[in-house]
């Protein structure tokens, strides 16, 4: 025995709704992905900068790292310090934040290092000897944090367009 079949229609999905828990989720990933770029670019930008700047002209200068510290996780090292430069007008006191990459265990030992010219510019020779790994270091997770920092945007609005088209 042979059942007649249905003419074959169009299977219609409801449209998905969108939650005010995704669309808050997402503008509290923005937020805090934006912070943290902020952060990135407000604390360890500068330093960067500062140390292509000299990065030709730094020699050892007569000063000592009064604050310093180091913390890995995994790879990633954060290094900060206070550095403490004997000018010939006055004495320089500069705070350093340093973020790369490095399979190392273990102390770092550093050098107080300058341009005389521009002694408030003073950094240290792991900072100057690890110039190119912290510029890499830096676009990589700005670029990672940009995209972390958008996405959660471009996805609220695309559900919104659908919620309106539907």
């Amino acid at each position: 025995m042979q059942t007649q079949a249905e003419p074959s229609r169009p299977l219609a999905l409801p449209p998905q709704e969108t939650s005010w828990r995704q669309t808050l989720l997402g503008l509290l990933g923005t937020v805090m992905f934006g912070a943290m770029l902020g952060a990135m670019g407000y604390f360890t930008l500068p330093n960067l900068i500062d140390d292509w700047r000299v990065r030709d002209t730094a020699v050892p200068v007569n000063g000592r790292v009064t604050e310093g510290s180091c913390s890995s996780r995994l790879f990633l090292h954060t290094c900060d310090a206070t550095l403490m430069v004997q000018g010939k007008p006055r004495q320089v006191t500069r705070s350093v934040n340093y973020v790369f990459v490095d399979v190392h265990s273990g102390s770092y030992s550093v050098q107080v290092m300058a341009d005389p010219a521009r002694p408030e510019l003073a950094t240290t020779s792991l900072a100057i000897e690890k110039l190119w790994n912290r510029t890499i270091t830096m676009a990589v997770a700005a670029a990672i944090l940009l995209v972390l920092t958008v996405a959660p945007v471009i996805a609220v609005i695309r559900r919104l367009r659908k919620r309106d088209e539907a």
